[in-house]
C-alpha cells in the first residue's frame, strides 16, 4: 500500500474567528467545522492532513517552514497577510513542494488594498471566492499534484 501523502492547511489571521466574523462574507461555518470537513475530503483523496490556523505572523512563517520540511504540499490561506507579509512571502519562497493559494472570498473583487497579492507569483495555483467548498477543491487539486496527473 502507498503510503498517504501528508499535506498542511494553514490559515492565517483572523480565520480562527469564522463562523462570528462577518458571515455575509465568510459564510457561518467555524474553523473547527472546515477543519472535520477537510480531514474527511482528505482521507477520501488518500491525503493525510495537517490543520492549523494562527494570528501571528512570525507563528506562521514558522508553520511555512516546518511544512516545507514534514509535508508534501501546502494549502495556504494567509488571509491579511496575503497583502502585507514580505515575511510570508518569503517563507514560501523557501519551499520546495507545492503550494495552493486559498481564499473564502476573492480580493481582488474586494477593498482596493486587498487586490495586493504578495503571494501570487510565488505559489503554484490559487482558488478564489469559492467559500468553504474552495478548500475541498484545493485538497483535489494538490492530491492531483502530487500524484502528478495535474
Amino acid at each position: 500500500m502507498t503510503p498517504r501523502r501528508c499535506v498542511a492547511v494553514l490559515g492565517g489571521p483572523n480565520l480562527g474567528r469564522l463562523g462570528q466574523r462577518q458571515p455575509e462574507l465568510y459564510g457561518t461555518v467555524t474553523w473547527e467545522d472546515l477543519e472535520s470537513r477537510c480531514h474527511a475530503w482528505a482521507d477520501d483523496l488518500g491525503l493525510k492532513l495537517k490543520f492549523a490556523q494562527t494570528d501571528s505572523e512570525g507563528e506562521l512563517v514558522r508553520m511555512i517552514h516546518e511544512a516545507g520540511s514534514t509535508c508534501d504540499g501546502l494549502i495556504l490561506n494567509a488571509a491579511a497577510y496575503t497583502h502585507t507579509s514580505v515575511a510570508v512571502r518569503d517563507a514560501v519562497l523557501t519551499l520546495e513542494i507545492p503550494v495552493l493559494e486559498l481564499h473564502l472570498t476573492n480580493p481582488a473583487a474586494r477593498e482596493p488594498f486587498r487586490r495586493r497579492n504578495l503571494l501570487q507569483d510565488v505559489v503554484t495555483a490559487g482558488i478564489f471566492g469559492c467559500g468553504p467548498e474552495g478548500y475541498r477543491l484545493a485538497l483535489m487539486g494538490m492530491a492531483g499534484l502530487l500524484s502528478g496527473s495535474n
